[in-house]
């Protein structure tokens, strides 16, 4: 079947290029996707830009617009298992981690279904009898959406669902990595009765996400990935002036305290790094340990990820699948070595595994490294893998300096039996999101984002439909007359 959904049509790339879909457990080729062109992403912001202009959407009322995105939500619980195991097999991720993102984008999904017609603006106070002024939202227009490889199913419905609720039409890109079910989820649109160019779906590289992004027919452009791909996404619109969310990231602190108990932050400390083999943007790859307990905590987490057992994503005995591709797991292998390097003592991990099972997979051991430094590599870029970081700190305004040493600022975690000194270390953290004595829920009524250059803009939550709509002040003098500001 072609894989571009462009105007209400699936059809094949202009170029009739394909691309190998590759499942990371054993570089099996599990499907062939059609591959666009600059031509193909033309076409797809043509066909979002016709219908836009033509009302075929935003000219919808908001709650028949909340009644498709529902039925979108009934669509993905239908479809749970098959989707989930697309999911699996383009990521290698656990299909109970699968199954579990599933449920995720149909909530994300009922959630700006039940927000599309709850805003219908304010009116202001004029100050004058005869003027009504109000503020009304109107959508932003055409927007690109550009989805990433960790989590392409989950990712995209952030976007695609509030631009649909707020009016928008839109041309979607997922990582060439992943595309699988992000075509799924295209189908499901349809199906729930998307109209003729309001969803298109262009899939390719680098070249195909630049073409979205110059367009001038695209308004908004929504990105989530790494930071180089996002600073070039927001110079290139800057010479269009569009509207650009971007999400880049994060080096993330889990600061832990000695008044904790030990095991359950153990245990979250292994979830909050080693969950989807790393490759997860709000990870907890910085673990921050008070002095007290720092020797006793760092030996008990190497201890349990040397038990983490790696395997197959279908095989209800994994606990973590393999990195996404040999690429990114050579530059895995060069960030651990980097550490080495700069005197990081590597406690557990630090290569590929040796069962003759995995080794046609791209898995890596889950890694800690302890006794490091600041100004480490390892400490201060993003690895996206299964490597863990040990600091240490004495007092509380020592583990808060710490945890907001970084040009990220995307997520972290406090770990404290003092509440009070929770609630401080959480407002004092610059982070977007800050757990405490917990790490890694999301819900789709909170925002999710970050500061410095985890990016800019806000995903989930009322931002994240207030992204993409428009603010039009509407002055209505009910009484004209002139005004005789002039007097010729």
């Amino acid at each position: 079947m072609p894989s571009l959904f462009i105007g209400g049509t699936w059809r094949p790339g202009s170029s009739s290029d394909q691309r190998e879909v590759v499942n990371p457990f054993d570089q099996s080729v599990v499907a062939k996707v059609d591959e666009a062109t600059v031509e193909d992403v033309a076409a797809a912001v043509g066909a979002a830009r016709a219908a836009f202009d033509a009302g075929a959407w935003s000219g919808t009322p908001a709650a028949e617009r909340g009644a498709l995105l529902r039925r979108v939500a009934d669509l993905l619980v239908r479809d749970r298992e098959d989707i989930a195991r697309l999911e699996t097999l383009d990521t290698g991720k656990t299909v109970g981690e699968s199954r579990q993102d599933v449920d995720d984008v149909a909530s994300v999904f009922r959630y700006y279904a039940d927000l599309a017609d709850k805003d219908p603006g304010r009116l202001v106070d004029a100050g004058r009898t005869d003027v009504i002024s109000r503020v009304v939202y109107e959508p932003v227009g055409v927007c690109s959406l550009i989805t990433p490889w960790n989590y392409p199913l989950l990712q995209v419905s952030w976007k695609v669902a509030p631009a649909l609720a707020a009016g928008n039409t839109i041309v979607v890109k997922p990582s060439e990595v992943t595309p699988l079910t992000t075509i799924r989820l295209t189908e499901l649109l349809e199906e729930a009765g998307a109209p003729a160019g309001v969803v298109n779906l262009v899939l390719g590289g680098r070249e195909v996400g630049a073409a979205m992004v110059e367009h001038p027919g695209v308004d908004l452009v929504s990105f989530t990935g790494g930071l180089s791909t996002g600073q070039s996404i927001l110079r290139a619109a800057a010479e269009t002036v569009k509207k650009v969310t971007v999400e880049l990231g994060g080096k993330n602190p889990n600061i832990v305290f000695a008044d904790v108990d030990l095991e359950t932050a153990v245990d979250n400390a292994l979830t909050a790094v080693f969950l989807h083999a790393g490759q997860v943007c709000s990870a907890g790859t910085r673990l921050i340990v008070q002095d007290e307990i720092h020797d006793e905590f760092v030996a008990a987490v190497a201890e349990r990820a040397e038990r983490i057992r790696l395997g197959n994503g279908f095989d209800p005995e994994t606990e973590s699948g393999p990195l996404v591709s040999a690429q990114h797991r050579a530059g895995v292998e060069e960030y651990v070595a980097a550490g080495v390097r700069e005197g990081a003592r590597l406690v557990t991990g630090g290569r590929r595994p040796e069962e003759p099972e995995l080794a046609g997979g791209f898995f890596y051991l889950p890694t800690v490294f302890a006794d490091c430094r600041r100004d480490m590599r390892i400490v201060q870029e993003e690895s996206f893998g299964p490597v863990l970081t040990v600091e240490r700190f004495t007092t509380e305004e020592e583990a808060i300096a710490l945890g907001n040493d970084t040009d990220y600022g995307l997520a972290g975690a406090v770990w404290t039996a003092d509440t009070a000194r929770a609630e401080r270390v959480a407002r004092a953290l610059r982070h977007g999101t800050v757990w405490i004595n917990d790490f890694g829920p999301y819900l789709p009524q909170a925002e999710w984002g970050g500061f410095g250059r985890s990016g800019n803009g806000r995903e989930l939550g009322p931002s994240g439909l207030a992204e993409y709509r428009e603010a039009k002040h509407i002055w209505h003098n009910t009484a004209p007359g002139p005004v005789r500001w002039f007097k010729g």
